[in-house]
């Protein structure tokens, strides 16, 4: 599922119009956005938490080459599915 068909699916779950799906959306990913940037944890009770970790540098191979090279350190974000959302895969 892309960006536009989530769009249409919360508009006809929700009631909405598509613009204001589209806006409700934008709006949930910045707020996401800055908040994780401040290093912040979004928790969604049920649905799962998003979460920045620190990955440390490392070694890798080159895959083509397979010369050993440096990976820098860097910053991830991370998704933990919550149990309900979880058991609802299954």
């Amino acid at each position: 599922m892309n960006k536009a068909e989530l769009i249409d699916a919360i508009a006809s779950e929700a009631g909405l119009t598509k613009a204001d799906a589209k806006k409700a959306l934008d709006s949930f990913i910045n707020t996401t956005t800055k908040a994780l940037k401040k290093g912040d944890r979004v928790a969604l009770v049920g649905f799962g938490s998003f979460s920045v970790a620190k990955r440390e540098a490392r070694k890798g191979r080159n895959p083509q080459s397979g010369k050993e090279i440096n990976i820098p350190a860097k910053k991830v974000v991370k998704f933990k599915a919550g149990a309900e959302l979880a058991d609802m895969v299954k």
